[in-house]
């Protein structure tokens, strides 16, 4: 099959260019984007589709970038296309972010074909990888330890949105634009033995020879050598890639399936989990879930390695509440009793009750105490007992507490959980509970047991609120005045 039906086969097999439109296509001059022009050129009308090339100098190679340069510049003009030709500092980039030139390399590109698109209004790049270029990708994915989305190699159609250029173009809009590729199923023999038919003379990019470069290395070294072994290693390779895409394809839309039945709550900071139904699903299914998880809260990253998904699979297999688990760029796995989240490290989840957020303050007695930043207060007041009435001890609100005033004291303090913490939790009949124990008891969240507000005295914790008063501070027979503590929400009328 010649290199124009094959072609032409690709964008009709994946549905490349339905719908016509502008298509930027990226060209550096070489055979391949040549190739790839000269066949889009030849079937725009069919297609419906209009040309605009796009050229950038990566500012790696010197006095031979600016030539390329020059050259697609002088071709787009022979060939009646308009283009868009500049040039970017990828090197200075590198050195900023601190990435490899090669990944700098690649989020520049795709950052200036995106903005082109924009610019024109295209909703489509094409760019000329091959199906040698799929070969190369395939086998440095599978030498990283990618998992099934990392074993499909290149896809024929992508969204530029899920290419993660955040460090070229940290703020780009929401993008509505296609990266196809054309010639994927089209080998590099394929391709220039078309560019010596048609009397082309592409570009050299001396650059693809220096086997530093890791792709290089394999396309010169480790390519070869497999092809010793098996002379149809391309091909084998290109085809297990298919087939392993549409398995990636089925498993996605099970986990699109399964994901609301096993998803508690959702936001941009986290994601909780039922523990018990997660649990239940199969081992694949379960790590797709953790991998999805990570994505969705961390966009910008390409890579999830597979330490951290397998350590979270087995800590969430077996390890008790309160176990927390490191995963990529910050984010924490937290295990709860009967759930899981996957936020921030340090992430406090939303509860309708007071949390105390600083270490400690004074409590005004009587008066009010303001906990910062919470949208809550303490509101503090002192009862004679004649004014005092019994059935206030039929308390239904876990956040207010009727205490023995003598015995409580006016020195009061609202604090976080110390180490070593105690207390002698009302109804155990004076015996001592570490506060650590008493929190797991009662099944508090771990993120949440050194925020839960503690009232305390100069001699020991009067009320952990929300739960228990101490044993010393009740009101008894022989009380005089009462101590009525109440945390209330701010009125933010």
């Amino acid at each position: 099959m010649d290199v124009l039906s094959k072609v032409r086969q690709t964008i009709g097999r994946h549905g490349l260019l339905v719908g016509g439109g502008t298509v930027v296509v990226g060209v550096s001059g070489g055979p391949d984007s040549l190739c790839l022009l000269h066949v889009l050129d030849r079937l725009r009308e069919g297609y419906g589709i209009a040309l605009h090339v796009a050229h950038l100098d990566h500012r790696i190679r010197g006095l031979e970038s600016k030539e390329d340069a020059a050259f697609v510049a002088k071709l787009a003009e022979e060939w009646g296309l308009p283009a868009t030709v500049e040039a970017r500092d990828v090197p200075r980039l590198a050195r900023e972010s601190k990435l490899a030139i090669e990944e700098a390399a690649r989020q520049v590109r795709y950052s200036f074909l995106g903005q082109v698109a924009q610019a024109v209004g295209a909703r489509r790049i094409a760019v000329g990888h091959n199906a040698d270029d799929q070969t190369e990708t395939i086998i440095m994915h599978w030498l990283r330890g990618a998992g099934l989305a990392g074993l499909r190699g290149m896809l024929p159609q992508t969204d530029l949105g899920e290419m993660r250029l955040e460090a070229a173009w940290p703020d780009h809009p929401p993008l509505d634009i296609q990266l196809i590729r054309p010639v994927l199923e089209t080998s590099r023999a394929e391709i220039e033995a078309y560019c010596l038919e048609c009397g082309f003379k592409p570009r050299f990019d001396r650059s693809n020879l220096d086997t530093t470069y890791y792709r290089n290395r394999l396309r010169h070294e480790l390519i070869p050598h497999l092809e010793s072994y098996n002379p149809n290693i391309r091909e084998v390779l290109c085809r297990s890639a298919q087939i392993i895409g549409d398995d990636y394809n089925f498993l996605q839309a099970e986990l699109e399936r399964v994901w609301p039945a096993v998803v508690s709550s959702e936001s941009g900071e986290a994601i909780t989990f039922d523990l018990d139904r997660w649990r239940a699903l199969p081992t694949s299914q379960q790590r797709s879930i953790l991998r999805e998880a990570v994505h969705r809260l961390r966009r910008s990253l390409r890579n999830i390695n597979w330490i951290h998904t397998e350590n979270a699979l087995s800590a969430l297999r077996a390890k008790p509440a309160g176990t927390q688990v490191t995963l990529p760029q910050g984010l924490m796995l937290s295990i709860a009793y009967h759930d899981f989240t996957v936020a921030d490290e340090g992430y406090v989840p939303e509860v309708g009750w007071p949390l105390l957020l600083v270490e400690s303050l004074p409590v005004a007695v009587p008066g009010v105490t303001e906990l910062p930043d919470s949208g809550w207060y303490l509101e503090a007041a002192i009862i004679e007992r004649e004014e005092f009435r019994e059935d206030y001890l039929d308390n239904p609100n876990p956040w207010q507490a009727f205490l023995d005033y003598e015995r409580a004291g006016s020195e009061l303090v609202l604090r976080q959980r110390r180490s070593g913490d105690c207390f002698q939790p009302l109804g155990l009949g004076g015996h001592e509970k570490s506060l650590h124990t008493f929190m797991i008891d009662l099944k508090i969240p771990r993120p949440l047991r050194v925020l839960v507000p503690i009232v305390a005295s100069p001699r020991h914790i009067i009320w952990v609120a929300g739960w228990r008063i101490d044993q010393r501070a009740k009101i008894t027979a022989k009380t005089e005045r009462i101590l009525h503590l109440a945390f209330r929400l701010v009125d933010s009328s």
